[in-house]
């Protein structure tokens, strides 16, 4: 039951509620509708007994007993007894004992004939005949067979009363638990989409969930201004950092173009010259994904031949692996069209590029694939490097992130993943990570091919 929804175990447990509620009232019910019963055959049976006086005419010598004496009437049985217990006159049930002892008064149970009897004696003076006894003897059952057809009624009433309950709490708990719902759904799209502008919006309310969505609500347009403000001040800085940044390295261009440097003094020249352009390319990264975070960062789509952009990019990089003693080879189908950004294209593929070469052991290899699958163009970067452990591969598109400390050397800083992600799916694509530790990783992105009657109208 812990797994079920709210509103099943709600469901569940205001209907057994009301099951165990309905039991025990019918219970009660049936209980004192028998009394009734049993009382109201008791009160018949006396009643009976002492009108059936007026069916019977005294004679000296014998009683003359009227047909209305016969009748059944209220399904009781009536006999006359002398005063010494002797049978006389009237109708006993086949089966009953006629000798049993005579009570004036007294209603009495008994079973004769697998059938339980009420019996009532009643003594009356007749003159000028003398004294009877007039018996009455009705069965039990009549009043057992009502009882018993109440229960059969309350069983056949009782599960369909539990099902309408259900129905009924159902409907109420799920209508009372749609706006919980829409709140979930609200932060699911959130979450997938990373909008913090969107509102559960439920309107006015005053019951407790409202109140919450109201809270949610104020607290997710605090979250959106904080953020707004995050990547407005990433963006200003950026933007003031670039000037100071191209200006020392200007200086170090300078400084090293001369000839009056010692050795030591150009080596540290050019670790300044070296840390400040990986800040510049840091900052660039900045300024792109704040841009993108804000929609201002557009694409120039083309109609471009993904097949010979992907060639010249990887002979380019084809020196930067030579450099560290690695091989980088290429499989790429050719007339691959698709409609995207040449620079975003080109930054995408690099930086997967630059990171399987940070990444991969000496004299190690790293292999390019392009081809077409189901209208999509589908790109990979495999090396055979280091790796990636298991629990850090979730996270390997999340900005800044960066694995152990053997992969956190080579100055990188945990934003070219972040930007190939978030190019792919600008592209209405997408990328995907695969990765054994000591083994090597495999990145592949996907972006939509260009349709066939567009490559025509384009002329490619």
């Amino acid at each position: 039951m812990k797994k079920w929804p709210l509103k099943i175990k709600l469901t569940v447990l205001y209907t057994a509620l009301m099951a165990l509620v309905t039991v025990t009232a019918l219970g009660i019910l049936i209980s004192l509708s028998r009394q009734e019963m049993l009382a109201s055959v008791q009160t018949v049976l006396r009643e009976q007994v002492h009108r059936s006086i007026d069916d019977i005419t005294p004679d000296r010598d014998r009683l003359e007993i009227d047909s209305d004496f016969y009748d059944l009437e209220g399904g009781v049985y009536l006999s006359v007894y002398s005063e010494e217990g002797t049978f006389l006159y009237g109708r006993v049930p086949y089966g009953f004992n006629s000798g049993e002892a005579l009570r004036d008064g007294q209603v009495r149970m008994l079973s004769a004939a697998d059938t339980d009897w009420y019996m009532y004696d009643a003594l009356f003076d007749l003159e000028p005949y003398g004294t009877v006894y007039i018996r009455g003897v009705v069965s039990v059952a009549d009043a057992e067979n009502s009882t018993a057809f109440i229960l059969r009624l309350a069983l056949v009433i009782l599960p369909l009363l539990v099902a309408v309950t259900a129905f009924l709490v159902y409907r109420m708990t799920r209508r009372t638990l749609l706006p919980v719902r829409q709140i979930t759904e609200t932060v699911q799209k959130i979450r997938n989409d990373a909008d913090l502008s969107r509102r559960v919006a439920l309107g006015q309310g005053r019951d407790e969930i409202y109140q919450l969505a109201g809270t949610f609500d104020s607290l997710l347009a605090e979250l959106e201004t904080a953020f707004q403000r995050e990547k407005q001040f990433t963006s200003d800085v950026s933007h003031e950092l670039r000037t100071p940044l191209t200006v020392i390295l200007n200086q170090c261009g300078a400084m090293l173009e001369g000839d009056n440097l010692t050795e030591k003094e150009r080596q540290e020249i050019q670790v300044i010259q070296k840390k400040a352009s990986d800040m510049a390319r840091l900052i660039s990264q900045l300024l792109l994904l704040s841009r993108a975070d804000q929609g201002r960062q557009p694409l120039h789509l083309e109609r471009l031949s993904l097949s010979e952009l992907t060639q010249i990019t990887v002979e380019e990089q084809a020196e930067l692996a030579g450099a560290r003693g690695l091989t980088l080879t290429a499989r790429i189908q050719e007339g691959i069209l698709a409609e995207a950004d040449e620079t975003l294209y080109i930054r995408m593929l690099n930086n997967l590029l630059s990171n399987a070469v940070s990444y991969s052991r000496p004299c190690g290899h790293i292999s390019v694939e392009l081809s077409c699958q189901d209208g999509m163009a589908v790109g990979c970067v495999a090396d055979d490097g280091i790796g990636i452990a298991p629990e850090d591969l979730p996270h390997v598109f999340e900005r800044f992130y960066r694995a152990d400390n053997s992969r956190t050397d080579s100055g990188h800083s945990g934003l070219g993943l972040s930007m190939v992600q978030w190019i792919a799916k600008a592209h209405g694509g997408g990328v995907s990570a695969e990765s054994s530790p000591g083994k090597g990783s495999r990145f592949t992105f996907f972006l939509p091919l260009l349709q066939k009657k567009d490559s025509d109208s384009a002329g490619l």
